[in-house]
């Protein structure tokens, strides 16, 4: 999601905001709110530098990083909605709306993050800007700095809240199925290497007095962010279209049935992401024949509940009792029995 951008001396790079959600909501938003406070105080900071240097291209990047703080204006829209109850025209819930709104924020990233980074570099090597004192420069880079590392060590921690073991970096980022947590720290990630860049740029252009650094850096950033935003518009367009849970889950969902009492068959489940905490379930289970129709909901309630216990995201849990339905048919498609005649 686009951040606040930083105009360094020709350099546009951007700085994320943590935008991340977890499973708990009081969690979320707190992690929202926090972001949105760090992006804010980037703009500040550029607002500051644009008074004392009464520079245009750094009030107009101030201007930039508030309309970028609307992006934490959606994202909380995003998971305000995605908590409203199921109603009538939803019956499952609102839950894919946070896919929804994390699809529309890496579109922006894109748009907005990279497409400007890319556009500013190429406009700045055709039409360099002449070099100037970089204090600053180097002012708005250590608070954009400060204040994004802030918001990586949150988005960070809300990852890192439900990890699975002996996964690396990259496969708990794949692991995740919160957009708005792995979008965060993926933005977040590329934004401190983006002021990193411009860091070095802006020391290098005034060491070789050489303003074209500039634009090459931000060219570099904007393909960096570029790249970012593809992987979470794939990402995101997965679990909107509809995803499954991961096959360890698969497997472990099938040896709990077959643990169950009164469980002769099962067919593989069928799972869908509704949210980051919210998983449909849909189970063929094949009961023992000579189990009563009260026998076999008793069996499953707790089927249901041995679920649950292990994976409470499992909020929907549909169960199809073959037993029960294979005798209703052939109840109902056996041939009327002739009336005994007494003898």
């Amino acid at each position: 999601m686009p951040g606040g951008r930083v105009r360094v001396a020709g350099f546009l790079t951007y700085s994320r905001s943590v935008f991340c959600f977890v499973a708990d909501p009081n969690s979320s938003k707190t992690a929202l709110y926090g972001g949105l406070l760090a992006n804010i105080g980037i703009a500040i900071s550029k607002f500051v530098a644009a008074y004392f240097t009464r520079s245009s291209a750094m009030l107009s990047e101030g201007i930039h990083s508030l309309v970028d703080s609307g992006n934490a204006v959606l994202l909380l829209y995003g998971v305000n909605r995605s908590q409203k109850p199921a109603d009538a025209q939803h019956p499952f819930g609102h839950s894919k709306e946070l896919y929804f709104w994390g699809l529309i924020v890496a579109v922006l990233i894109f748009a907005i993050g990279g497409g400007m980074s890319f556009y500013e570099g190429i406009k700045h090597i055709e039409h360099p800007e002449p070099l100037t004192d970089p204090l600053w420069n180097y002012v708005v880079l250590g608070v954009s700095i400060g204040f994004e590392a802030w918001a990586f060590y949150l988005a960070m921690k809300a990852l890192l809240v439900n990890r699975a073991e002996n996964l690396s970096f990259w496969g708990i980022l794949r692991a995740s199925k919160d957009p708005a947590v792995f979008a965060s720290v993926l933005e977040n990630l590329a934004a401190l290497l983006g002021l990193l860049l411009a860091l070095l740029g802006v020391f290098f252009g005034h060491l070789l007095n050489n303003p074209f650094l500039d634009g090459a850096a931000s060219i570099a950033i904007g393909l960096l962010l570029m790249l970012v935003a593809v992987f979470l518009v794939a990402r995101t367009r997965t679990l909107l279209v509809g995803e499954g849970v991961d096959a360890d889950t698969l497997q472990a969902l099938q040896t709990i049935a077959h643990e169950q009492p009164g469980v002769e068959a099962i067919r593989p489940p069928l799972t869908m992401y509704l949210g980051p905490a919210d998983v449909i379930l849909a189970l063929d289970v094949q009961f023992q024949p000579n189990l009563t129709a009260q026998q076999v909901e008793v069996a499953i309630e707790q089927l249901q509940d041995a679920i649950r216990a292990r994976y409470p995201e499992f909020k929907r849990i549909f169960i199809e009792a073959k037993s029960v339905l294979n005798r209703q048919r052939h109840a109902t498609d056996a041939p009327p029995q002739p009336a005994s005649t007494p003898a």
